[in-house]
């Protein structure tokens, strides 16, 4: 099984404010992406140059990846891309349906009149997103994805918006980019896929306006869930 990003796919990042800034997030985008696949050793001196940064603002840059967990380092023996492994994408599955659901709960008990404009207007955007996505699936196109991955996430912390708890949210956020890597490896062999990912979002949008709990919490659960299978029966 080959559990690699592919390269083309070039996330949205919002604008660095700092020369660490932009070389995190540049770094991180070219992890996301495949560009430096996992397991490989990311030496200073040559990616100094490619990020056009000095050694120690790329070392600073490095250590926030390793607080994102997508870099390790051991000892004195420098940085390396952290590994991919369907384990590992079971557990950060796992976590995100166990954490995602509860928030879910809470947000639909919240949720004012506010937080249901939010998510019909994200389940817009993301259904305009979507049939960009259908129109390109045969085609050899993937910029389709960068504003799709943007929409979805829209649309699944529009959801969750309107839980209380900023502890909760904020491992959501550190989960759902976490399982990006995988997420772009379930995207690039979309072409055998038949599932129809619009009408998944669409039941979540309607059992949450409806404030179903329980069949709006199920419904995310195996939402979450299907991506996994469908990485884990990939060749």
């Amino acid at each position: 099984m080959h559990l690699v990003p592919h390269s083309s796919f070039i996330p949205r990042s919002p604008e660095p404010k700092t020369l660490v800034e932009g070389a995190y997030l540049a770094l991180r985008r070219d992890i996301i992406n495949g560009v430096h696949l996992p397991s490989t050793k990311l030496r200073v001196e040559h990616l100094k140059d490619r990020y056009n940064v000095g050694a120690g603002t790329l070392r600073e840059a490095l250590a926030l990846l390793v607080a994102d967990s997508l870099v390790f380092t051991q000892g004195q023996k420098g940085f390396t891309v952290s590994p991919m492994s369907l384990s590992d994408f079971l557990d950060i599955t796992n976590m995100r349906v166990m954490l995602e659901i509860e928030a879910l709960a809470q947000s639909i008990a919240c949720g004012d009149d506010k937080w249901e404009a939010a998510v019909i207007a994200a389940f817009h955007r993301l259904t305009l997103s979507e049939k960009k996505l259908v129109k390109t699936r045969d085609g050899d196109d993937d910029s389709f994805f960068l504003d799709w991955e943007q929409r979805n996430e829209e649309f699944h912390s529009a959801l969750v918006s309107a839980c209380p708890s900023k502890w909760l949210l904020q491992f959501i956020g550190i989960l759902y980019h976490h399982s990006e890597r995988y997420r772009r490896v379930a995207v690039y062999n979309r072409k055998d896929n038949q599932r129809d990912v619009h009408a998944e979002h669409e039941a979540l949008k309607t059992a949450a306006l409806d404030r179903d709990i329980k069949h709006c919490t199920k419904l995310l659960g195996q939402h979450i869930m299907l991506t996994y299978e469908m990485v884990s029966k990939l060749p």
